[in-house]
């Protein structure tokens, strides 16, 4: 069985800054791409806030990626190697509306988080949706 890394240990303490443009790429597919531009600029602006892998999986309606998954078994062998994941972005769902959580950034990181913990952590940046 795989060590367990303490999620202190497992995540920096901010997202990475190619994580933005990845997000407002995504983005740009749901929303328009000036919307998306605007998520994107006030995910830089916002604060992290800490959920549970397997929240974030339930409330954005995704399914969980199998192990074997390129990105997902990169991420797995980063957090057994001891190297840390940069936090996840995301735009929060509206149940009034139908609307689920959007993983904008990180939905690899989050399976991976999940597959070493489902009760792992994972910082994040969220804002509303629009």
């Amino acid at each position: 069985m795989a060590k367990k890394v303490e999620p202190a240990q497992l995540w920096m303490d901010e997202p990475e800054e190619h994580d933005y443009p990845a997000a407002e790429d995504y983005l740009s597919l749901v929303f328009t791409p000036k919307q998306a531009e605007d998520l994107a600029k006030r995910l830089r602006k916002t604060g992290l806030i800490r959920r549970k892998a397997k929240d974030i999986l339930r409330a954005s309606g995704l399914a969980i990626l199998p192990k074997e998954n390129f990105f997902v078994a990169g991420n797995l062998q980063k957090i057994a190697d001891g190297k840390r994941l940069s936090p996840v972005l995301l735009v929060r769902g509206d149940a009034s509306r139908g609307i689920a959580l959007i993983v904008a950034d990180g939905y690899h990181r989050v399976c991976a988080s999940w597959y070493h913990d489902e009760d792992a952590v994972i910082p994040s940046r969220i804002v509303n949706c629009p």
